[in-house]
């Protein structure tokens, strides 16, 4: 018998809406756990972790920590992308939060540098490579099993929900971090409070795990095993995925840079420079971050519904080219240390970002075919990753020491042009069917994204 049609049979609303807080809620907590590490390495892990270093270099060392989980990304999208187009969506989805859930709680456990040397740093940045192999594997998982049973014409709509998800991990996160800060003295904060965080998320996976353990796997992916086409892929999904689409990954790649760049240097980067380079207080900067995310979430709900109306490329167009003159405008308006203006330097910055989220999440997992959509999302995002998001945190303080704001500003202007010229040379997915072949494509019109 035929398995159902993805877009002909679309679930019914009650698995609809259980598919869309698996998305939405597993997303949120594992980008939650994401993000309080980006805190604490912006707040408190220089001095926590690094106490023998001169502060800028502890800064540096805190911050190479976190894009430490940008290294694992790519292994985790091929690890996790493999079992997710050889077993299955759903087995993902429970593993990485698993895997996300422990590692975070055991780095609020772990005992600071003071106490235990050169081993507090290293297992810090074991841990963190284990948050980044499992983050690795959750968007793309996540992303693709809300496409694949969403119903047509609304799959920006369902994608929104893992695209959201991120947003309000970084808005959670905030919260925390700020009603923890404002509730202790600043020695109080730095000694044990920023663990409080780290340790109230084994109460989030637990929740997030009964959501997911709870929903079926995707009709996409039933009707292709059921159809034997699975089977006969003789090579791995990630030979495969660059054996016939290599062109899509690298162009999915640099679609996602802006993305990535201004969202990390936005919500990460810019609460150190805020606190350090500008002198504001932490509670002043985290509660403009928490504006800001707010904004991000907005531009998000934007760009994926315009972009079910007018197609992906062009809201990713409209996002990531204006990102280009908005690079060396986001500066100037911090720098005046006003904290009106670095509002609002911050909230357009992550509402562009936002637009460009809920575009691409509907975009990349209708590049690649069933039976390596999997590992084609997750690859083609996490390479993104490595370039958009763990590159800049890095060179940001010695780009800024030698250059200034000016030398940050030129950094982000050039990757929102590659990212752009990325999306131009892809053409629209926007009404294709998940079960036709973005290669050979049976409705050329549809066709998967391709080199224009």
């Amino acid at each position: 018998m035929t398995a159902p049609s993805a877009n002909a049979s679309p679930a019914q609303p009650r698995s609809n809406r259980r598919v869309i807080a698996a998305g939405f809620l597993g997303t949120t907590i594992e980008y939650y756990d994401f993000f309080i590490y980006g805190t604490a390495a912006a707040l408190v892990f220089p001095t926590v972790f690094f106490p023998a270093l001169g502060a800028a270099a502890a800064t540096t060392a805190s911050f190479a920590t976190f894009a430490v989980a940008f290294i694992a990304r790519p292994i985790g999208g091929v690890v996790f992308g493999h079992i997710g187009d050889r077993v299955g969506r759903k087995t993902t989805l429970v593993a990485t939060l698993l895997i996300m859930g422990v590692a975070t709680v055991l780095i609020g456990l772990l005992p600071s540098g003071d106490s235990i040397g050169v081993l507090a740093p290293i297992a810090l940045i074991a841990l963190r490579f284990l948050q980044g192999l499992a983050v690795g594997g959750e968007w793309s998982s996540a992303a693709l099993f809300v496409s694949e049973y969403a119903p047509k014409g609304k799959r920006g709509l369902y994608a929104l929900s893992p695209a959201l998800g991120t947003m309000v991990g970084l808005l959670l996160a905030t919260v925390i971090f700020l009603i923890t800060g404002l509730a202790m003295s600043d020695d109080a904060f730095v000694s044990w409070g920023w663990r409080v965080p780290f340790l109230l998320s084994a109460v989030l996976v637990v929740v997030g795990l009964w959501i997911r353990m709870g929903i079926a796997e995707t009709p996409v992916f039933k009707a292709a095993m059921a159809k034997a086409e699975l089977a006969k892929q003789n090579r791995a999904p990630v030979v495969e995925v660059f054996r016939n689409q290599w062109r899509e990954v690298f162009l999915a790649s640099g679609s996602v840079l802006v993305w990535l760049s201004f969202f990390y240097i936005g919500a990460v980067y810019l609460t150190n420079y805020g606190t350090t380079a500008l002198g504001l207080p932490r509670t002043t900067m985290l509660t403009i971050n928490l504006i800001a995310v707010v904004v991000c979430i907005a531009g998000g709900v934007v760009g994926a519904r315009w972009s079910d109306r007018v197609g992906r490329r062009h809201v990713l167009l409209v996002a990531n080219g204006t990102a280009v003159p908005w690079a060396f405008v986001m500066f100037p308006l911090m720098n005046t240390s006003n904290v009106v203006l670095v509002a609002l330097g911050m909230s357009v910055t992550l509402f562009l970002v936002g637009m460009a989220t809920g575009a691409a999440t509907a975009l990349l997992p209708e590049i690649f075919r069933t039976s390596y959509r999997s590992t084609g999302t997750g690859v083609s995002f996490n390479l993104g990753s490595v370039v958009g998001g763990g590159i800049p945190p890095i060179v940001a303080a010695p780009l800024f020491a030698s250059y200034g704001s000016t030398g940050l500003s030129i950094m982000l202007a050039l990757i929102a042009v590659i990212a752009t010229l990325s999306v131009l040379a892809l053409r629209e997915t926007r009404g294709r069917s998940l079960e036709d072949d973005p290669v050979t494509g049976a409705d050329a019109t549809q066709q998967a994204a391709a080199p224009a």
